[in-house]
């Protein structure tokens, strides 16, 4: 394995760890109340206080060993130490789960100001990957803005009207999904702007 695989392959493994430990821990606790501190913890906000130093930890040996940090990563972080912290201080789950929503919205914004800018962003993260023409760039960007308001508006659905269980399959598996397919349903616009090898 070249050390370009091996680095993707850490840093996937970096990003998707906490994640995995979050929802491990909901379910085993999903049920129960955990005494902490002196404090009745429910499984969800005992997950959150695993996820958000695991987050800090996988983060910190991404710099420290892949010598490299995104802007996105770095956002993240700041936003799960904000909002998982709160989640954890004042012991309310809506605090983590309004998270996604500020994040997509963000992003929306971030990619929208580009487009009118007539600069495309999301090239600046994912150009490397994905050799698209300047076209190709603008309207995938286009379109990604809009799907991350998409997912900012389908997140308050969820946690507002379901079960915070339903919100933690969804928040795990559901927005990883919607990504995939997502970018499977960009293939018009790789096939057309892309320069890609057959």
């Amino acid at each position: 394995m070249s050390e370009e695989n091996e680095n993707t392959l850490l840093k996937n493994l970096l990003e998707y760890i906490p994640i995995a430990v979050f929802f491990i821990v909901f379910i085993l606790f999903k049920d129960d109340v955990v005494v902490l501190f002196g404090r009745d913890l429910s499984g969800f906000v005992l997950a959150t206080l695993a996820f958000v130093p695991l987050v800090v930890f996988t983060t910190a040996i991404s710099w420290i060993v892949l010598k490299e940090v995104s802007r996105v990563q770095l956002l993240t972080l700041v936003l799960v130490v904000v909002f998982g912290g709160m989640t954890i201080f004042f012991n309310d789950e809506r605090f983590l789960k309004i998270k996604p929503t500020l994040i997509y919205s963000l992003f929306s914004i971030i990619l929208l100001v580009g487009v009118f800018r007539k600069t495309s962003y999301l090239e600046a993260l994912l150009g490397k990957a994905l050799p698209l023409s300047y076209d190709g760039w603008m309207i995938l960007t286009r379109r990604m803005a809009y799907f991350f308001l998409f997912l900012a508006a389908l997140n308050e659905f969820v946690w507002r009207t379901q079960s915070t269980e339903v919100w933690v399959y969804f928040k795990t598996f559901g927005l990883t999904v919607a990504m995939f397919a997502f970018f499977i349903s960009q293939y018009s616009v790789f096939k057309t702007y892309g320069n890609f090898k057959d």
